[in-house]
């Protein structure tokens, strides 16, 4: 900010401390006003990335409860199967008479485990443009605990939700079983249990992961 001194002749010393005041109170306003006009610019952009935030919590909220109900329906088929299997198994049928079973209930041997995208763009934009550093503490802090949670979603999903599977396995339990081919009774039930607990433990860790965007956005509509 840049400011003239006007160059005038003082006549008394009266009149020099009312130009002295006039330059002073010149100066406080300036810098008053340029102090409000940052705390409006930072006011708006912080309201515009909260308001951002918010849309891909909501929008990623919505996508991990879509991704719970279908793995939830897909999972309730199988372990019914893996019940009856387990059941037949314990009470020693033949495995003839198992394969039997399962070709009945073939349509309940859905193996897949679904997880939704883990978007973090804006939280991305407004750590990057700082942003973020004017929205309220106590909202900024919610939100970079969801977003913690996210991530962790997304490694589980990357490097652990799978971990326990055998994938040549199923596919070629999966084709033999398609083909009407007999299998082994306990091998069926190693992969199924793969399956069962790999899909329960995406599922909880995605429940988990959507209890702190929960709370971020209630604490956003207060």
């Amino acid at each position: 900010m840049h400011f003239e001194v006007p160059k005038v002749k003082m006549h008394s010393l009266r009149e020099f401390l009312q130009h002295y005041l006039m330059i002073v109170l010149s100066i406080l306003t300036a810098l008053g006003l340029e102090q409000w006009i940052e705390h409006a610019h930072q006011r708006h952009a912080a309201e515009h990335a909260s308001a951002q935030i918010d849309a891909e919590l909501t929008n990623t909220l919505h996508d991990i409860q879509a991704t719970i109900d279908l793995d939830e329906k897909k999972l309730e088929p199988l372990v019914a199967l893996d019940a009856a299997i387990n059941e037949d198994v314990r009470k020693g049928l033949p495995d003839a008479e198992i394969n039997k079973h399962i070709r009945e209930r073939s349509k309940g041997f859905a193996l897949a485990i679904n997880w939704p995208a883990f978007n973090s763009q804006a939280w991305d934009v407004a750590v990057a443009n700082q942003s973020a550093t004017w929205i309220d503490a106590e909202r900024l802090h919610r939100y970079a605990v969801a977003y913690a949670a996210l991530r962790d979603a997304a490694s589980w999903t990357t490097h652990n939700a799978t971990v326990a599977l055998n994938a040549p396995r199923m596919i070629d339990l999966q084709t033999r079983i398609r083909l009407g081919k007999d299998v082994d009774p306990v091998e069926f039930l190693s992969v199924s249990q793969q399956m069962i607990i790999s899909s329960k433990g995406t599922i909880d860790y995605l429940k988990d992961a959507s209890v702190p965007i929960k709370a971020a956005l209630a604490s956003a509509e207060r």
